[in-house]
């Protein structure tokens, strides 16, 4: 099967193929979701609350995010990996930014990294363009300004904000991004940033305009036993699954039934 290339997302948006996103940490899960024919997997900074136990992604260093990137493209053979780029790792200057952004691919095999961030966040995307690193924007609630929004709140709700939405999102294609999150924003907000773009976007908690979706993988099968958003949809109960089949090695370890007795 054939590799999922950065250009490939514009192609399928021009196609009105739909682009499917789901995010792995560790080499096992990225090899299910190659498997399963997932497009694009996102290494997310979500790592930080779904395997590493904290409330926020912002504990997360750039170390972490090399470490679970590289376990993630040694799982995957066919979709695009895309490396978040954590906390303060891009916002303290663009020379600082291509740096970190230069160990993620270079260490961490990534073929691209996502910042979050307007117009603020313009120049750097341009930079890291320029030097040859693909860079995927993220507009409406950035996860790394949650402190800033009062919690996860959605976003682009006042007309004031959505004008500010589209016109970042026409900065940031400017700037040489190949596809930009949407994320916790009204359907109609979204409808019109998608229309308004040549390249694709891609929609969390974002309604069906988008030109792809993402969704946290142990939020969509069940994995994880946190609160998870409204927007999710759970396609399958692994937890339930996992808890089952420790319980049975349980009893059977238990009961003497495992292991058998050899012959």
């Amino acid at each position: 099967m054939k590799a999922v290339r950065v250009p490939d997302l514009k192609t399928m948006k021009d196609r009105g193929e739909k682009i499917t996103v789901l995010t792995a940490y560790d080499a096992t899960m990225a090899r299910l979701l190659d498997r399963a024919g997932i497009d694009v997997i996102l290494v997310g900074d979500s790592l930080g609350m779904v395997v590493l136990g904290y409330d926020t992604t912002l504990p997360v260093t750039l170390d972490m995010m090399i470490h679970h990137t590289a376990a993630v493209t040694r799982g995957t053979d066919r979709a695009l990996v895309v490396a978040d780029m954590p906390f303060l790792s891009y916002q303290l200057g663009n020379e600082e930014a291509m740096r970190n952004a230069g160990r993620l691919i270079q260490e961490g095999g990534a073929s691209a990294v996502k910042i979050e961030g307007g117009r603020h966040m313009a120049e750097t995307a341009k930079r890291l363009s320029d030097i040859g690193v693909p860079v995927m924007g993220h507009l409406g609630l950035t996860p790394q300004s949650v402190h800033k929004f009062g919690g996860f709140r959605p976003q682009a709700r006042e007309p004031k904000a959505v004008t500010q939405l589209l016109e970042d999102a026409v900065l940031l294609e400017a700037s040489g991004v190949f596809a930009i999150v949407l994320e916790s924003i009204p359907d109609d907000v979204a409808k019109d940033v998608t229309a308004s773009l040549k390249i694709p976007t891609i929609g969390i908690g974002a309604g069906p305009h988008c030109d792809g979706q993402v969704l946290v993988s142990y939020d969509a099968l069940g994995l994880y036993d946190g609160p998870t958003p409204p927007f999710v949809k759970q396609y399958a109960d692994a937890a339930g699954v996992i808890v089952d089949g420790a319980r049975a090695y349980i009893e059977d370890v238990r009961a003497g039934r495992f292991p058998e007795k050899r012959h």
